[in-house]
């Protein structure tokens, strides 16, 4: 594995190189970037993983410097993975050149995690286009759970005719079906044991809406995850993901945005 922190560096090592995989990160890596590393390993041409903590994607500093890091371990999973290439740019080798491609935010954005993260996804577009400037990968590999954030890269993507194919990549869950996410290690055993519980509680919600057993109630739902220990429950919503509207048939994901204690926890299914 090769690491770079300089763009001018990395270009001249993969420019010519017309099969590249990237997997764009903010570090502190557990088994879903692992899942999703593996599957870009697996496939042909050569494996590039940045490592890059965007401030302009936090709604606040505290936010921002409280993000879990740990390079030193992040290199020795990315080492036994065998990737490539390891990108660890500073601010100024992300943010001071000027962009070939103008950001482009679908209407989507306004939705779920738009509602309540002022400017978060254009941070999201903006680093991960000045990321494929740099790179120019034939592929880019993100996962499932951040959905939202999928599809606003992917039609920023075909706005701007950029080659880059996307590639989906299923979210990895825990024996208590929680996705992984970098922000779980802030959680203590208490509120571990409260996600634990809210999460069964979704489970059972969806199922019994696809039984029609109840019908979709916010206010009770957000009662009943409230009264277990969650916090500023920010949207509980059914999402026909090939409409991306309130879905007309049992074909939907749940999507939840809540807090436990201080941490902010997305995800769907």
């Amino acid at each position: 594995m090769k690491l770079f922190t300089n763009k001018k560096k990395l270009r001249e090592e993969i420019g010519k190189i017309n099969n590249i995989s990237f997997v764009p990160t903010m570090g502190f890596l557990h088994k879903g970037h692992e899942s999703i590393i593996k599957k870009s390993v697996k496939g042909s041409g050569k494996t590039l993983v940045s490592i890059f903590v965007n401030p302009k994607q936090f709604n606040s500093r505290k936010d921002l410097k409280s993000y879990p890091r740990n390079t030193k371990n992040d290199i020795k999973i990315l080492k036994k993975l065998k990737i490539d290439y390891l990108y660890k740019p500073s601010y100024a080798d992300i943010y001071k050149f000027k962009t070939k491609n103008k950001i482009y935010l679908d209407k989507f954005a306004k939705e779920l995690c738009g509602q309540f993260r002022k400017g978060h996804f254009k941070g999201v577009i903006d680093v991960v286009n000045r990321l494929l400037e740099i790179t120019n990968p034939k592929r880019i590999l993100l996962g499932n759970k951040d959905f939202q954030q999928l599809y606003l890269i992917k039609k920023h993507i075909m706005k701007n005719k950029i080659k880059t194919q996307v590639f989906p990549c299923k979210t990895i869950r825990d024996k208590n079906f929680i996705a992984y996410s970098s922000r779980l290690k802030k959680l203590n055993h208490n509120e571990k044991t409260k996600l634990i519980k809210i999460i069964k509680v979704l489970k059972k919600y969806k199922k019994d809406l696809i039984l029609k057993k109840q019908i979709y109630n916010f206010s009770k739902i957000k009662k009943k995850i409230i009264s277990i220990g969650a916090k500023n429950v920010d949207y509980i919503k059914l999402i026909d993901l090939k409409t991306l509207k309130k879905p007309k048939k049992n074909k939907f994901n749940l999507f939840y945005a809540f807090y436990i204690g201080n941490v902010r926890l997305i995800d769907n299914f």
